[in-house]
């Protein structure tokens, strides 16, 4: 890890790099592909509560992978597109949109801050983004303004992230160690990922930034939607320190302080 103001390739390189996760994160078994398509939920009940009934709406996912969580929203019954900078990505998720039949969801190749051009100025009721996807982006204004701008009136964006305080707690997640308020650029030079397996592609550098609650929250507003809730979780979905204990989700131990491990965003566009 490396503190760094922000390198001139960073795109290039964070691309690269998930072009190289497509085929570790198809056969883990973290996404298992083969439960997605016979039914699993691949949505946590939080954002199912909060998001709401989307049947019959338009759906935007910004950042969207290979598309797991956007074909559940499908299955759920919106009208789904998917975006993605990664086209090997874009890919796997046409394929599997295929394999379950769900033959009206779109998947388009683009940079997320190039998404108002590439989707040609259409406006969805919800525009969705799910988990440890700002931490790519370095630029959080933008971010909301391209947002925003895709959000049809009496639309939605909902936002669902790791919390950033997370981020400032040592490996035992039990210390402080990093400062909240460092915006500048992390640069990890690690072959590994998320899920089971290694990155096998030799793209093994990422860039990352940590944006802060006011941060986001202040760029949503400064781009007219209305904020409906901000909702911190004390639980996340893999257990980053040793000392998280398996309890829907993982938590803190009983007895131990608890700190916000995710949270989730509602803003609204007025009609």
């Amino acid at each position: 890890m490396k503190k760094t103001p922000a390198p001139e390739d960073w795109l290039a390189t964070n691309r690269a790099n998930w072009d190289g996760r497509v085929p570790v994160h198809t056969a883990s078994d973290f996404y298992d592909l083969p439960g997605f398509v016979s039914g699993d939920e691949a949505l946590r009940g939080f954002e199912l509560a909060e998001v709401g009934d989307v049947s019959g709406k338009s759906l935007l996912h910004l950042q969207c992978h290979i598309g797991l969580d956007t074909l559940s929203w499908a299955r759920h019954g919106a009208t789904v597109t998917g975006l993605d900078f990664s086209a090997p990505a874009v890919e796997a998720a046409t394929e599997l949109a295929g394999k379950i039949g769900a033959d009206t969801a779109r998947f388009v190749v683009s940079d997320v801050y190039e998404a108002v051009e590439a989707l040609d100025g259409q406006t969805f009721d919800i525009v969705y983004t799910g988990l440890g996807a700002l931490c790519w982006l370095p630029d959080i204004a933008r971010w909301a303004r391209t947002a925003a701008s895709l959000v049809a009136p009496g639309g939605f964006l909902y936002l669902a992230e790791f919390h950033p305080f997370g981020d400032t707690l040592g490996d035992d997640g039990r210390t402080v160690e990093y400062d909240y308020f460092d915006r500048d650029a992390t640069v990890w030079d690690d072959p590994s990922t998320y899920t089971d397996g290694e990155v096998t592609s030799s793209a093994t550098r990422t860039v990352e930034w940590q944006h802060g609650i006011g941060d986001v929250l202040s760029a949503l507003v400064a781009e007219g939607l209305r904020v409906e809730f901000l909702h911190e979780h004390d639980f996340t979905l893999f257990p980053r320190f040793p000392v998280l204990e398996r309890d829907r989700g993982f938590r803190f131990p009983a007895g131990q302080p608890r700190v916000p491990l995710m949270y989730s965003i509602r803003a609204s566009r007025p009609v």
